[in-house]
């Protein structure tokens, strides 16, 4: 694992599966409702997100059952990976807020509890 920032795609799945394990499609709609439709993710990016996160231990398989002659594996954060998803909203936020400091600084946004 590594502590450079995390991708997009990859942050979001992290933070579909802090609340509740889910299998792929869930997560795929699940990433689709975070981003307000946003991030589509493909199946085939999904599950090369998934195998990338349980090889780095963030995330690990539940459980599996067959559903229409079909595998359905569900999956679920692991201790390092809400660890990993915690670190990367804390960096995520000093950065827009130092953004937004900025911003106002220049007169380009309005203070903070103006209207």
């Amino acid at each position: 694992m590594t502590d450079s920032p995390l991708r997009e795609p990859t942050f979001l799945v992290l933070t579909a599966l802090a609340e509740t394990p889910q299998h792929g499609y869930a997560v795929i709609e699940d990433v689709l409702r975070i981003s307000d439709g946003r991030v589509r993710l493909r199946a085939g990016t999904l599950y090369a997100v998934l195998d990338r996160l349980r090889a780095d231990g963030l995330i690990e398989v539940e459980r599996e059952e067959v559903v229409q002659s079909r595998l359905r594996r569900y999956y679920r954060l692991t201790a390092l990976g809400a660890t990993r998803l915690a670190d990367e909203a804390a960096r995520l936020r000093r950065n827009a807020e130092a953004a937004g400091l900025r911003l106002r600084r220049a007169g380009l946004l309005p203070e903070e509890g103006a209207a």
